[in-house]
């Protein structure tokens, strides 16, 4: 089949080693994905036009042997009725239905050796199809990782995070000298604190001893 033959170079080559010698893989595969398609469906359509003509062939091939059927018990038929000359001119037909028949089989052989032909293309070609979009989606996904890494790269080397980081130390000391000043604030207050409540327990106590002092007085008068 002439269709496949333009193809074939793709059908029969390595992926992978098309790829390493494409300067823009990505680009190759999208061509060679959208060609095997193309391809494929020319080679059904090739396909379904040499089944239908197959069944017009095996339709003749089916009257031809009839034919042949035919004109043999013609033959027989004008021989028993002593027509020698009918049967003669029956034998000649019968003679030329079987080499239409021998014609029709062997085109029919083509025929299914096309069709076969075709089914092993096809067959082949989705095959290198569902290569093509393994690697198709292998390149996009390196493709994305490794335009990942390279921002992450360009971030760390550039002194835009640096001077970042730098501010980031300074805004930290700032909010550390703010947290030490609240902290000295606290503990003066809780000095203060601390005093006032020695001298109120202080005057508490005396308060105990004062009324105690009175209890005893007047328990003993």
């Amino acid at each position: 089949m002439g269709i496949f033959s333009r193809f074939s170079d793709i059908v029969n080559a390595n992926i992978n080693t098309m790829l390493d010698k494409a300067e823009d893989p990505k680009k190759l595969v999208r061509l060679l994905i959208q060609e095997m398609e193309e391809t494929l469906v020319e080679l059904r359509a090739n396909a379904a036009k040499h089944i239908a003509e197959r069944k017009t062939l095996e339709a003749s091939l089916a009257k031809a042997k009839n034919s042949v059927k035919d004109w043999a018990a013609k033959a027989e038929l004008a021989l028993s009725k002593g027509r020698e000359d009918l049967a003669r001119s029956a034998i000649v037909q019968k003679q030329q239905a079987s080499e239409q028949e021998a014609t029709l089989e062997e085109e029919l052989t083509r025929y299914n050796d096309a069709l076969s032909s075709s089914t092993e293309d096809a067959t082949r070609l989705e095959q290198k199809m569902a290569e093509a979009r393994v690697r198709q989606q292998s390149l996009l996904a390196r493709k994305q990782q490794a335009q990942t890494r390279l921002k992450v790269k360009k971030q760390l080397n550039s002194n835009k995070v640096e001077d970042a980081l730098i501010r980031f130390e300074h805004f930290e000391k700032k909010i550390d000298a703010i947290e030490s000043e609240i902290e000295s604030y606290d503990i003066g207050r809780k000095d203060e604190q601390s005093v006032k409540a020695q001298f109120e327990q202080m005057e508490r106590d005396e308060a105990i001893e004062n009324e105690l002092a009175q209890l005893k007085q007047k328990m003993a008068s």
